[in-house]
């Protein structure tokens, strides 16, 4: 049972570094979407495409890990989370202060990176945005104004000046 936790622990440990390395990669996201550097942010996204499946690795090996945690309590594994675990090492206080301690670790880590990703998400939206007015302000500046584009029928007729 020890050698199954120190392995959940281990498992946990690299999924936190390979979270920790995306929230640095968010960090620097971040920087070039202020920046509006689209090479870098290219560049960004090609590393966070190969660290997830780094991650993604881990967190195969770590439900694997606690499906045989789960097999051994005799315990049912779709209803078992990590913290249940940690529960129920509460009697063994070297393992359960190791998972404990990497379990809100891990914790930390996510919540670190879900607010730093939620944060890009808006830092984008509103370039997006920003993008957009310039767009349609680029797009009125070459339309004749709207008061004086009336035909004899009373139907709007848009016609495009020669301004550009």
């Amino acid at each position: 049972m020890a050698s199954l936790i120190d392995c959940l622990i281990e498992d946990l440990t690299n999924e936190n570094d390979g979270y920790e390395k995306l929230l640095s990669l968010s960090n620097e996201k971040t920087s070039a979407i202020v920046s509006g550097n689209i090479e870098k942010l290219q560049e960004i996204f090609t590393r966070e495409q190969k660290l997830i499946e780094e991650v993604d690795v881990y967190e195969k090996k770590r439900q694997e890990d606690v499906k045989d945690i789960c097999n051994v309590l005799r315990l049912p594994y779709e209803e078992i989370k990590v913290e249940h675990i940690v529960q129920i090492l509460e009697k063994k206080a070297k393992e359960h202060d190791a998972l404990q301690n990497i379990y809100l670790k891990l914790k930390r880590t996510l919540s670190q990176l879900t607010a730093a990703n939620e944060n890009n998400k808006l830092l984008l939206k509103e370039s997006m945005d920003m993008i957009q007015f310039e767009l349609d302000l680029a797009r009125n500046s070459v339309l004749k104004p709207q008061t004086g584009n009336y035909g004899r029928t009373a139907y709007e007729e848009q016609e495009i000046t020669g301004a550009t």
